[in-house]
């Protein structure tokens, strides 16, 4: 049993705060009766919902891999007006939303899916699902700060698990490596390098758990194959 407003949120009727607006103007019926309740609970697979009169179908679960490009936000719309990675997937007809975020200046290895259960599975700590960065910043990164790195820093009071570094590069006064961490903190690799002196010039997701962008130039994407989905989800 689901509330009805997420349910018809993921029929691709409206989002949730708007199907609940829909809901209390008493333009909702579950099984013919009138529901105007928030708190209004549905099987989605056996009640017969309809707004306005009209029956809604349940969308199907769709799954994607995109290769952001910098200067995208990783949500479904901003009020700002800047570009979402919504604008580099043209005539979708599902709300699909991201699995975790990539800031603004970062790039790479974006999961899209309207499959809640699977996103609360792949974003939950617990499962601890790693992801690999392509990390360059600015100096030359020495010994003991990639030490510190890899063992683990305080931010926000909590220490970070460790992570694991490897493909280490000097160059123009540069030092490009690679990072795998299975958290998902707000900014967490910036802020990591930032705590041993360095700042991060770009940065990267190059793979996330099996999955990696190969293949894919910046701004495509293609949908995850049966058998990739099916892997995804048995995950821990």
């Amino acid at each position: 049993m689901e509330r009805l407003q997420k349910v018809m949120a993921h029929a691709g009727i409206a989002s949730r705060r708007k199907s609940e607006e829909i809901i209390a103007a008493g333009r909702v019926t579950v099984n013919g009766k009138k529901v105007t309740e928030m708190g209004c609970k549905v099987d989605p697979d056996q009640d017969q919902i309809a707004v306005d009169g009209n029956l809604i179908e349940q969308e199907k679960k769709k799954y994607l891999l995109l290769n952001k490009p910098e200067g995208y936000i990783t949500t479904v719309s901003d009020p700002a007006g800047r570009p979402t990675v919504m604008d580099l997937i043209p005539d979708l007809q599902q709300r699909l939303y991201p699995v975790g975020r990539l800031d603004y200046d970062s790039s790479g290895l974006l999961i899209m899916t309207n499959d809640g259960d699977l996103t609360y599975k792949l974003t939950h700590p617990k499962k601890e699902v790693d992801k690999k960065y392509r990390v360059v910043v600015a100096g030359e990164m020495k010994e003991t700060a990639l030490k510190k790195l890899s063992s683990g820093l305080i931010i926000d009071g909590q220490p970070t698990a460790p992570a694991k570094i490897s493909k280490l590069k000097y160059f123009s006064n540069k030092t490009s490596f690679d990072i795998i961490i299975h958290e998902g903190r707000n900014r967490q690799i910036r802020r990591m390098c930032e705590l041993v002196g360095f700042s991060v010039l770009e940065l990267q997701r190059t793979a996330f758990a099996f999955l990696t962008i190969s293949g894919l130039a910046s701004g495509q994407f293609r949908y995850l194959k049966t058998e990739e989905i099916k892997k995804l989800k048995n995950i821990g």
